[in-house]
């Protein structure tokens, strides 16, 4: 019987967030420049795999992607059960700014998809002179809730199967079935309330409409990418924020939805590698 080791390598690094300690878990291959991946509410790091994977991307950059504290392998921290996870601009942005600072990672390029693509608009504007540069995957400014998180986390419920159920419209018809499921499968097992909580951060504490207009592109150049079929994060929400950044940089690309790191790779890979190509190019 064959086996294939793969070149992705998985530890944990301890660090200091809002005064805890926390025990964060990350994968990562590749060398060259750093380029710091954040998964999606109520999800993990698994979304990037396939980029993780990717000896074209692999060859130039150091693919970095890390568990929020509460999701994946990355636990709560001590003291969870006598309060509720909620996510806030200010935990996220010291979550994330925790993480570079552990790893010493020199100006990462920081790329995020849905409340990652939006909390890269904050660093892009708050911290430009810390990041070489910020992808918006599925990312606007702010956006409607279209959905009450107020029924997320009940004892009468599965949660993971009600937010699995809630997404699965987000993957686009044209997304390979095996690779829609494993999708799914991160919110799944989503652990209770997390989807919740990083929905108050998408919902409640990230309306940057006011603040996009002040992002200096030539400190933190920005690329916008979002996937036609996105219906949280619709097209006309990303050109708009686009057209608020001035020398900002968007494409809306065709046969994808809400996650085209995980629910189609292959056609994802189309619309990353171009933009990572004039990264490199300009550092």
């Amino acid at each position: 019987m064959g086996a294939e080791v793969e070149p992705i390598i998985g530890r944990y690094v301890r660090t200091q967030i809002s005064g805890q300690s926390h025990r964060i878990y990350f994968e990562e291959a590749g060398a060259g420049i750093p380029l710091l991946c954040l998964h999606t509410a109520g999800a993990d790091a698994r979304q990037f795999q396939h980029l993780l994977l990717d000896e074209q991307i692999t060859e130039h950059f150091r693919v970095i992607a890390f568990d929020m504290p509460w999701h994946g392998k990355s636990s709560p921290p001590v003291g969870y059960q006598d309060k509720d996870y909620c996510l806030t601009t200010a935990l996220y942005s010291e979550s994330i700014r925790s993480f570079c600072a552990a790893l010493a990672l020199d100006r990462p390029v920081v790329m995020g998809c849905s409340m990652g693509g939006r909390i890269v608009l904050h660093l892009a504007q708050a911290f430009p002179d810390e990041f070489r540069a910020v992808i918006g995957l599925e990312a606007a400014d702010h956006q409607t809730p279209w959905y009450d998180t107020s029924w997320l986390h009940r004892p009468d419920i599965h949660g993971g199967e009600v937010c699995a159920a809630l997404i699965s419209g987000l993957v686009a018809p044209q997304s390979p079935e095996e690779h829609r499921w494993e999708t799914l499968w991160g919110y799944l097992q989503s652990g209770p309330g997390v989807f919740k909580g990083d929905l108050h951060f998408y919902r409640e504490d990230s309306d940057y409409r006011d603040r996009v207009k002040d992002i200096d592109t030539e400190k933190c150049p920005v690329y916008l990418l979002t996937g036609e079929y996105d219906f949280s994060c619709e097209p006309s929400d990303t050109l708009r924020t686009a057209e608020a950044i001035a020398g900002s940089q968007v494409e809306i690309m065709e046969a994808l939805g809400h996650f085209p790191i995980s629910e189609n790779p292959d056609q994802f890979r189309r619309y990353i590698l171009p933009v990572l190509d004039r990264i490199r190019a300009g550092s």
